[in-house]
């Protein structure tokens, strides 16, 4: 964030609901006690990768295997599906390591996370979608990444895998046989596993990068941060009624979740307050606009206002600005509509309350706003219009202007 103050960095961090905000840490500092594992190395994640995915994956690339691997996985889908036949040995071996909960994995928490998301479902997936969403293509690395590998090509495409995930995520039974997630996680560890590799080949990609390999286990942190401690904290700020229980059990969902993305437990934040330190080191201070990131947005807001929201693209925009802040806002050159900025700002708290019942008075847009959420819900659940099921394969090269 070259072209901010600390002071800028401060109101920023507020505004995005994220705490101990402080100038951009030149080591990394955050303790390994407050991590799942209890204890770590110390190691920097800026230069950790997946040891275990990385060759693995070089190899299927160099080999000319992908092709069929992609193939073979089309029909795996299921956490109780079998593992595709026809995959190389190799693979095979890897997935039957890793296609499965940790040990420390808590079912009964899964189980509360699964009630959480579906009790709170409108509002996690309109802050998934309009403010980690966006919030993304301000991510500088993220942003570059996504443009300049194959699935940049086609953003609206990429935007239905970005639902999938979340989306899978908070499926009732996202951990259970019958749910996603476990097989969506290792397919996505396997995509970067293979980005890792090929992105450093496009020269589109080397002249804008800060780093020789994409997708560390710190960019990893980054996504979490800007997707579970964001929505938390939003939550929170909102004034959004949740037990200690469930704010336990959302934390365990993503713990979980990162975990099976291939970030070492050493890495992985055992408390919310250990996360939002960790989000203050690695998140806040790297948010900048990038031109990779001014598309991606565009893109991203036109796909959500594809569907009918009800309401105008000026409302649209200055919601996001409510969900993510007017610095972001101005970085994506997000038009003002000041007449939407009231409406958004006086009567979305009142909606809230009057919605979960803590107020018996109506706001006059109730049903406005009403239809505004479960638009964007319904974008989630229908997976950018992809059907019930969005495909994730393996690239085997980047965006093909690169």
């Amino acid at each position: 964030m070259h072209d901010l103050n600390r002071r800028s960095i401060l109101s920023l961090g507020a505004a995005l609901g994220l705490v101990g905000v402080a100038a951009p840490a030149k080591a990394w500092a955050w303790a390994s006690a407050d991590s799942v594992a209890g204890t770590g190395s110390g190691a920097d994640p800026e230069y950790v990768w997946d040891s275990a995915t990385d060759p693995l994956m070089v190899s299927l690339l160099e080999n000319g295997q992908i092709p069929s691997v992609n193939t073979a996985m089309e029909k795996w889908v299921n956490n109780g599906d079998p593992l595709p036949s026809g995959l190389p040995a190799a693979l095979t071996t890897h997935l039957r390591t890793f296609n499965k909960l940790p040990a420390w994995a808590d079912t009964a928490k899964l189980t509360r996370a699964a009630d959480f998301n579906r009790r709170k479902d409108t509002y996690l997936f309109m802050l998934y979608g309009l403010g980690s969403g966006i919030m993304s293509t301000v991510i500088p690395r993220e942003a570059r990444s996504v443009y300049w590998s194959f699935g940049g090509a086609d953003m609206k495409d990429r935007a239905a895998k970005t639902f999938t995930f979340g989306y899978d995520l908070s499926q009732l039974r996202a951990f259970e046989p019958s749910g996603q997630f476990i097989v969506t996680a290792n397919k996505t560890r396997l995509v970067h596993g293979a980005v890792r590799h090929l992105l450093p080949q496009s020269p589109h990609w080397k002249n804008g990068a800060d780093q020789t390999i994409p997708i560390s286990v710190a960019d990893i942190l980054v996504t979490f941060h800007s997707l579970g401690t964001y929505v938390h904290r939003k939550m929170r700020d909102w004034k959004i009624p949740m037990s200690a229980a469930d704010e336990e059990a959302f934390l365990h969902s993503w713990q979980v979740a990162i975990y099976l993305l291939g970030v070492p437990t050493e890495y992985i934040p055992k408390t919310w307050a250990a996360a939002e330190a960790q989000s203050a080191q690695v998140l806040t201070p790297i948010l900048a606009p990038t031109p990779e990131g001014l598309d991606l947005a565009e893109v991203l807001l036109g796909l959500t206002a594809e569907i009918d929201l009800g309401v105008t693209r000026g409302f649209l925009n200055e919601f996001v600005r409510y969900a993510l802040s007017n610095e972001v806002g101005d970085w994506l050159k997000l038009p003002r509509d000041y007449a939407a900025a009231a409406l958004v700002r006086t009567v979305w708290p009142a909606f809230i309350l009057f919605r979960e019942g803590l107020s018996p008075v109506m706001p006059g847009a109730f049903y406005m706003f009403d239809q505004f959420l479960r638009a964007v819900a319904m974008l989630f659940l229908n997976k950018g219009g992809s059907g019930t099921t969005t495909p994730i394969t393996i690239p085997t090269g980047n965006r093909p202007t690169s």
